[in-house]
């Protein structure tokens, strides 16, 4: 059983950020597992000795930050998903995807999560500006877009849009719903683009209303962007994806030579 403390009247926090400072630290020791529920408003305030609205507004504290989530009827408990290691170092190995398996069920298979992926849409579209600069492409040209959002254990954590140029594109599955086994990167391959190398740029942010609502942030929670570049055995730019990650849900890990 969960024990808690006591509310220091003479601390500068008020009650409410106590409650929730000891909650959240509970949360992160993993004292309040993932799914296991937390104490509810009545328990709160009869333990701390405080009103209801205060244990109340613990609770909103640790649901803005996207720790907890409320289920109707039954209570407050912590949100089930747990942190997915992506390792660039090896996410992207030729070796996944003639077995058969994209990045994102590699990286979760690996975390213990079950991936899924739903909102798929393709559609043929002139490239931005910012697409154009990193593809090498013209406002004439045309690129095959597709956007999809990523779930473990059917929690939304990532959103992705990739952007292709239909010349490569155009004939492929890449064009299609299902991409078929190895995913997109598998299919560049298949029309003769060898994949060399990859950038990516990470950045951190406060998400859009719509980026809160696909990915079911609280509103104090963050999220990472990052826009990673794909380039052939020529040199050749072959696909960009920008991607927005529920920042809770991730650890980037990347490994660097020192040489």
């Amino acid at each position: 059983m969960l024990q808690l403390g006591t509310v220091d009247r003479s601390d500068d926090r008020p009650p409410y950020k106590q409650i929730a400072d000891e909650l959240r630290s509970a949360i992160d020791l993993g004292r309040l597992a993932p799914g296991e529920k937390l104490p509810s408003e009545a328990d709160l305030v009869e333990h701390y000795k405080v009103s209801r609205m205060t244990a109340r507004q613990a609770i909103q504290e640790l649901r803005s930050e996207g720790l907890v989530d409320a289920e109707q009827g039954r209570g407050v408990f912590v949100r089930k998903v747990a942190p997915i290691r992506r390792l660039a170092s090896d996410r992207f190995a030729r070796r996944h995807r003639q077995d058969g398996k994209a990045a994102f069920i590699i990286e979760a298979e690996k975390s213990g999560v079950q991936p899924s992926v739903d909102q798929i849409r393709v559609s043929r579209e002139s490239p931005s500006s910012f697409i154009q600069e990193r593809l090498r492409l013209t406002a004439s040209d045309s690129v095959v877009v597709r956007a999809r959002r990523y779930l473990a254990n059917d929690i939304p954590v990532e959103t992705a849009v990739s952007y292709i140029p239909a010349e490569i594109a155009d004939g492929t599955a890449i064009a299609e719903l299902n991409t078929g086994p190895g995913g997109i990167y598998a299919r560049i391959e298949d029309a003769g683009h060898i994949l060399d190398h990859f950038t990516e740029e990470v950045s951190a942010r406060m998400p859009t209303p719509e980026e809160r609502k696909d990915l079911q942030l609280g509103a104090s929670v963050p999220v990472l962007r990052v826009v990673r570049t794909a380039y052939d055995t020529t040199g050749r730019p072959v696909e960009v994806c920008d991607t927005i990650k529920a920042a809770p849900a991730y650890l980037l890990e990347y490994e660097l030579p020192a040489r």
